[in-house]
Parts: structure tokens; C-alpha cells; sequence
């Protein structure tokens, strides 16, 4: 666990001293504001639901551009072979920059609680959706982060990295598209992949472990992938 804490201390300290992760931030929390302003003032509802629908598709943007350079960084600045032979095994190494990347999401995460506070003082917001909703997008954005690892895992380029990554999130998401459109067990399957099929209903107050067990599973799925694609490439 110590060395897992070391990797995530390394990772956290250059997410705070890059521009881009500072950026990224200010891009994420500039959008979440302009969408609670504008929800808050033209519906007077006290509501999240768009708020949060909103950023989870600008994180499909954004989660990649982090998570790029986790690994596919490491291996295109020429680190990831004195990485490899340190004291470390992989494991140990995928799991601290996932908790690092993790970390500077949760820290964007409580900017955004100024949101329900200002509800809370103008109205009388419901109280048990609000932590639905937050619930909803930690676990959203841990699966985007996982999976943006994973891709950064399988490359040595960042950009391949990042774009393949906003590719696979952006099928996710679409996928719900598809299954309104096809019909029959095809249309039921990619009901079942929709990212924000799983999501909606924690948006709504509602937590059904069907859910929860759906991201938990694209967690350590990417997870266990990015071990093995790293050992493949350690070994290559």
C-alpha cells in the first residue's frame, strides 16, 4: 500500500504542476457553472439532473486528455523501462495513477458543491437525489478514468491514447441511441453497454445495484486489462 501511496503522491504532484490538468479543470467547472446558471435562472427548478448529464459527456472529453499520459507517457518519454525495473510491481503502479487521476477528478468534484449549496439556500432541493447524483458521477468518473488507462496502457502514444479512449467512451454513451433504434436481444444488449442508461436513474434518486455493479465491473475489468497490457509490453 506504501508504494501504491508513493505512486499516487508522484502523479498528484505533476497533475497540479501541468497547465493542461489546470485547463481541464477550469474548462469543466466554467461549463458546470454556465449549465447551473442557465438551468437554475430559466426553469426556476431546483433540479441537478442537467447539470450533471452535461458534464459527464464534456468528461468524455476531458477524462482522456489526463489519462493519456499515464502510461502511454511513461513509454513515449522513455521512464516506463526504469519504472518497470523499480521496486514496484505493476499492479501497484496502475492501481496509484488511477487513484492519483481519481483524486484530481474528487478535488473538481467538491468545487461543484457550491452548486447544491446555493439550492440549498434558495430552495428546498431534495436532499437524497443530490447525493444520488453525486454517487452516480463518482462512479462515472471512475469508469472513465479506468478506461482511459486502459487505452493509455496498450500504446505508447499519448494521442493514440487519448483518442482511442474518447472512441471507446463515446460508444458507450451512444449506445443508448442504439438500442432506442434497434429492436429485438441486439437493441436489449446495447441497452445493457449504455453508459448513461446506468447512470439516468442517479440523476433520478434512484440506486439500483444493477448499476452500481455495471461501473464497479468496467472498474476493475479496465483495470485488470491495463496489468495485463503493461506485462505484455514489460515482456515484449
Amino acid at each position: 500500500m506504501r508504494k501504491i501511496i508513493s505512486v499516487s503522491k508522484k502523479e498528484i504532484k505533476g497533475f497540479f504542476t501541468s497547465p493542461l490538468a489546470y485547463v481541464v479543470g477550469a474548462v469543466i467547472l466554467g461549463l458546470g457553472g454556465y449549465f447551473f446558471s442557465v438551468t437554475l435562472f430559466t426553469t426556476r427548478i431546483a433540479d441537478l439532473t442537467g447539470v450533471f448529464m452535461n458534464l459527464a459527456v464534456i468528461l468524455i472529453f476531458a477524462a482522456p486528455a489526463l489519462t493519456m499520459r499515464l502510461l502511454a507517457g511513461e513509454e513515449q518519454e522513455g521512464t516506463m523501462e526504469f519504472l518497470l525495473t523499480s521496486p514496484i510491481t505493476i499492479p501497484q503502479l496502475i492501481l496509484g495513477k488511477y487513484l492519483a487521476a481519481l483524486f484530481y477528478f474528487l478535488v473538481i468534484t467538491v468545487l461543484t458543491f457550491v452548486y447544491p449549496g446555493i439550492l440549498l439556500a434558495l430552495s428546498t432541493p431534495d436532499k437524497g437525489v443530490i447525493f444520488t447524483t453525486y454517487l452516480g458521477f463518482f462512479l462515472l468518473v471512475a469508469a472513465y478514468l479506468a478506461i482511459g488507462i486502459l487505452c493509455s496502457s496498450l500504446t505508447g502514444n499519448q494521442v493514440i491514447a487519448s483518442i482511442s479512449s474518447f472512441g471507446v467512451l463515446l460508444l458507450l454513451w451512444v449506445f443508448s441511441w442504439l438500442s432506442g433504434n434497434i429492436s429485438g436481444p441486439l437493441g436489449s444488449f446495447a441497452k445493457t453497454l449504455a453508459i448513461s442508461e446506468h447512470y439516468g436513474d442517479f440523476l433520478r434518486g434512484i440506486i439500483d445495484t444493477t448499476h452500481i455493479v455495471y461501473f464497479i465491473s468496467i472498474i476493475i475489468v479496465s483495470l485488470i486489462l491495463s496489468m495485463l497490457g503493461v506485462s505484455k509490453r514489460a515482456w515484449s
